[in-house]
């Protein structure tokens, strides 16, 4: 596995733990640029390098009615702004293959949703692109058929792919980690992700929205950390109780700095194995 460039640092083989956090969805340029700027020091105070994440757009969301986000043009622009301030490498998602050569003018990792990794056409056109493409290994697929996404990836010429576990479905309303499928997502030659947060939620539980398991980040992250992954994913926010998407299952913002204390240290001694 070769090291993939980040901004100012590298993923995967053998590299420092490095971070994903920000908000589910971007709900205002205020409220991103004030995330993004604690996020930053959460960072710095750790050691740990970072990135910084934000929706502009949440096209999944369970009901018709959920707020999605600010849309493509406003999304990218608050985006940029948060790049321009902080200097964090920055992860939206796409969706179609139509969005992906605007995000790439502004982000460095452009994410494919789990329920989207098998989308051929857009997983082929976020290949065309030269920046990191992090794919999230859909609920309802085995470690090992992530080959297959990312192949079509790199059938377009890139080689810089991330994979990211974020639960698999475990009866109606749940969803389960299987640790074993970290260590054969990284034997696909990719550096691997935990989405620690999401790997909580309660998907539809909560009656026209997900609900969650908070309780449990602290848990599940030392264990990811533990377990040798290159990298771990946080939807984090400053009031999650009233988050505009995905609030049941996001880490406190206030939490942050102590939990990231915790995890470089579990990831130095793991790297000096």
């Amino acid at each position: 596995m070769n090291p993939i460039p980040i901004g100012p640092f590298e993923a995967g083989s053998g590299r420092d733990l490095f971070l994903v956090c920000g908000p589910c969805v971007i709900e205002s340029q205020e409220h991103a640029l004030s995330m993004a700027r604690r996020v930053k020091a959460a960072f710095d105070g750790s050691g740990l390098s970072g990135v910084f994440k934000a929706s502009f757009d949440k096209a999944n969301r369970t009901s018709v009615s959920s707020y999605r986000g600010p849309g493509l043009e406003e999304g990218l622009r608050i985006l940029q702004l948060v790049k321009q301030e902080t200097g964090l490498p920055i992860l939206t998602d796409i969706h179609e293959p139509s969005q992906v050569g605007p995000a790439a003018e502004v982000c460095d990792i452009l994410q494919i949703p789990a329920f989207l990794c098998r989308q051929t056409d857009l997983l082929l056109e976020a290949g065309r692109t030269d920046r990191v493409i992090n794919v999230k290994k859909g609920q309802f697929l085995a470690p090992w058929d992530m080959r297959y996404a990312a192949d079509k990836i790199a059938s377009a010429g890139n080689s810089r792919i991330i994979l990211t576990e974020r639960g698999a479905s475990f009866g109606y309303q749940n969803l389960v980690v299987d640790f074993r499928g970290l260590k054969m997502m990284q034997d696909l030659g990719h550096p691997v992700v935990l989405d620690v947060t999401h790997s909580l939620q309660l998907p539809g539980a909560a009656g026209g929205a997900s609900g969650g398991q908070p309780q449990y980040i602290e848990t599940l992250a030392r264990a990811g950390a533990a377990a040798g992954v290159d990298g771990l994913f946080f939807e984090v926010h400053d009031d999650p109780n009233n988050a505009l998407s995905d609030g049941a299952n996001a880490l406190h913002l206030d939490l942050l700095p102590d939990l990231l204390g915790k995890l470089k240290a579990i990831g130095n001694l793991v790297r000096k194995w």
